[in-house]
């Protein structure tokens, strides 16, 4: 069932608090009632996968009539600028998204103070269709409904013969790149350039091995990258993966990100 943002939530028993952004739910369910190309409008992101805290922005996606999500955008975010202090607004190119826009808007000042609760808004508007409306909950959490009265957003998996397919595509490219990678890390540091070292130990070191781990322990979520690692990996393997950014001599540590990978794709990698 999918969790709502009126009154209890269906399936669930308790919801991550989101009464900081009380004022922002309530503007943007008044909003998706008053605006016809409003279909509907959801919270995702850390609110409902896990890890949400007191600096956690809010993920708010605003699914609209097809062809119409750049003038919804530009109301909403014209209302926004006038109904509240926005204090900075990011708008990321238009060229990001083909079907949409996307902002962060930031509704307390200095978003880098962390003594302080975090508001900022991630608004994300997109023209209703099924890759929007359709989440698989174990890649993305369940939605936390603001809006949807004709029952749009529905769970459903992603296609798992396109998800293996990317795994066992991940996989080959690690085994095949590990000992170009290392060589590259290891020139560097033979030419004395850190720079270029650290780039290439974190790009083709510590990244692949985190996908390789991902793969093993949370395949939905396999190309996350270095995010939610405390929630998404065993107890533990997020300090060990911290541990090989910073810490012993960078040879040790590319030697360790090495040698984990190998275990790695000693398992994972498909037999000759």
């Amino acid at each position: 069932m999918l969790a709502t943002a009126r009154g209890l939530p269906l399936g669930f028993a308790t919801v991550t608090d989101l009464s900081r952004y009380d004022d922002w739910l309530a503007w943007l369910r008044e909003h998706a009632e008053q605006d016809q190309q409003v279909r509907v409008v959801f919270v995702g992101g850390s609110a409902v996968t896990g890890g949400y805290d007191d600096h956690s922005d809010l993920d708010v996606d605003v699914l609209v009539t097809p062809g119409t999500a750049v003038a919804t955008y530009r109301r909403l975010l014209a209302s926004a600028l006038r109904d509240f202090d926005v204090h900075h607004l990011w708008e990321l190119p238009e060229a990001t998204w083909p079907d949409g826009r996307q902002a962060f808007l930031h509704l307390t000042p200095d978003a880098g103070d962390m003594s302080r609760p975090t508001r900022i808004i991630d608004l994300h508007v997109s023209d209703l269709a099924d890759e929007h409306r359709l989440v698989d909950e174990r890649r993305h959490g369940t939605p936390y409904l603001v809006h949807d009265p004709d029952g749009l957003v529905e769970l459903r998996h992603d296609d798992e013969e396109a998800m293996a397919a990317a795994r066992r595509e991940a996989v080959t490219q690690a085994a095949a790149r590990r000992p170009t990678a290392e060589w590259l890390v290891n020139r560097a540091l033979a030419r004395d350039d850190l720079v270029e070292a650290h780039a290439f130990h974190v790009g083709y070191g510590v990244n692949p091995l985190v996908r390789l781990l991902r793969i093993k322990y949370c395949p939905a979520r396999h190309d996350f990258g270095l995010r939610y690692l405390r929630t998404d990996l065993p107890e533990g393997y997020a300090e060990r993966v911290a541990a090989l950014l910073e810490g012993d001599p960078l040879q040790e540590r590319s030697d360790a990100t090495f040698a984990w990978q190998d275990e790695l794709l000693t398992e994972l990698a498909p037999a000759p």
